[in-house]
């Protein structure tokens, strides 16, 4: 399975994990929201709502569009920090988000250096 196969794989179970943790909605936020020019639209969005609207699209608009995947990128780290509290029990949704990061940018952006 190449590298674009495996994306697809992966931003599907991200939205199976936002569902199975009630966290995937139904309306769209405000297009002003969905305009926001912070990381991880911070000011607009709740993290799963930047992961819904903003990220997923993006991403699967590179895979359908067969346009180039970004090389470097670190959300799981975002995510880690969001939900810090429950951990545990957003345990799959961050390991999905850190695969992918890893998939992306061949590095574990959650590695402690040494």
């Amino acid at each position: 399975m190449d590298q674009r196969q495996r994306a697809a794989r992966l931003l599907e179970r991200i939205e199976a994990e936002l569902n199975c943790l009630g966290l995937w909605q139904t309306h769209y936020p405000s297009a002003q929201a969905l305009e926001s020019t912070e990381p991880f639209a911070m000011d607009t969005l709740d993290f799963h709502q930047w992961l819904q609207f903003i990220m997923l699209p993006r991403m699967w608009a590179m895979l359908d569009g067969e346009h180039p995947l970004p090389q470097n990128i670190a959300v799981s780290p975002m995510a880690t920090h969001v939900y810090r509290e429950e951990l545990e029990h957003h345990e799959g949704l961050i390991s999905s988000l850190r695969e992918f990061d890893i998939l992306l940018s061949g590095a574990d952006p959650l590695a402690e250096d040494v």
